[in-house]
């Protein structure tokens, strides 16, 4: 039975990253209202391809789609069209707002405080969710045969975090950018999507460079003026050099937005039959 939006069934994300904006996109481009919550100074590193950038710049465009930073009282007040972005690290406003669908996209990974109470529908993504104790289904985020399935089935979670980014041309663990010590990170006259050199400074922290350790593109780079850790990840470099990338959601958060859809579109189906 086919969704409309006259169904009026209001979806909360928590997380406006780049792996949640793909499923804020899956979920906007089939008609349904959403609402983003995010932290005060997100720590983005594709930030072109993430919502949660209009956090820093108060109006941010992914792939077309315009997302606002708004208060919780202002948010039935942006044009049509405009998903509204609330910074709420703690999820207070989820009553307030009494969602059919809460979305955890925030990929803690560990700690979650998100239950099964906060909506008729929870969804997490990756691990650290298991079913039945934080939501109703859990999304799959590693890459591979199950990448974007979905899970319900009492007690059963995403696949462990391996910490092992994705092999690209080569190259693994050495795309990353990660903060040579603590301090506040700055770039160094560099853009997502510029082309770098091997060698170039890309960024420095504290008084530390960050170069690059091959010649690519700068897919992503925190925020000037973020405070961040030693071996922090502060960037990304992509050895294929492919500039439209870099303002592109991907295609695992594309994989993992359709298995959020999925899951949404089954449970408003079910809620249908169930009211015959």
């Amino acid at each position: 039975m086919q969704y409309t939006p006259s169904d009026h069934v209001t979806i909360v994300v928590r997380g406006g990253g780049d792996i949640a904006t793909g499923s804020i996109y899956r979920l906007y481009k089939a008609g349904f209202p959403i609402v983003v919550l995010e932290i005060d100074n997100p720590r983005v590193v594709r930030r072109e391809v993430a919502a949660a950038q209009c956090v820093f710049v108060g109006q941010h465009f992914v792939e077309g789609v315009c997302f606002e930073k708004t208060d919780i009282g202002k948010i039935n007040n942006l044009s049509p069209g405009v998903i509204p972005v609330v910074v709420d690290p703690g999820g207070h406003s989820i009553s307030e707002i009494n969602p059919s669908v809460v979305v955890d996209a925030r990929m803690l990974k560990r700690d979650i405080d998100t239950n099964n109470e906060l909506a008729d529908l929870v969804v997490g993504l990756g691990p650290g969710f298991i079913v039945g104790d934080h939501c109703d289904v859990v999304i799959e985020t590693q890459r591979g045969h199950r990448l974007g399935r979905v899970y319900s089935e009492r007690g059963v979670g995403a696949i462990p975090d391996t910490r092992v980014p994705e092999e690209v041309n080569g190259y693994r663990n050495e795309r990353v950018l990660r903060a040579p010590c603590s301090g506040k990170m700055q770039s160094h006259k560099t853009n997502i999507g510029d082309i770098v050199s091997k060698g170039e400074i890309i960024a420095t922290v504290g008084l530390e460079e960050v170069r690059a350790p091959f010649g690519g593109v700068l897919r992503g780079l925190l925020q000037d003026g973020l405070p961040v850790y030693e071996c922090d990840k502060i960037g990304d470099v992509d050895p294929r050099g492919i500039r439209e990338h870099c303002f592109q959601i991907s295609d695992k958060a594309l994989a993992i937005g359709g298995g959020v859809l999925e899951a949404v579109m089954n449970w408003v189906s079910n809620r249908k039959d169930e009211s015959r």
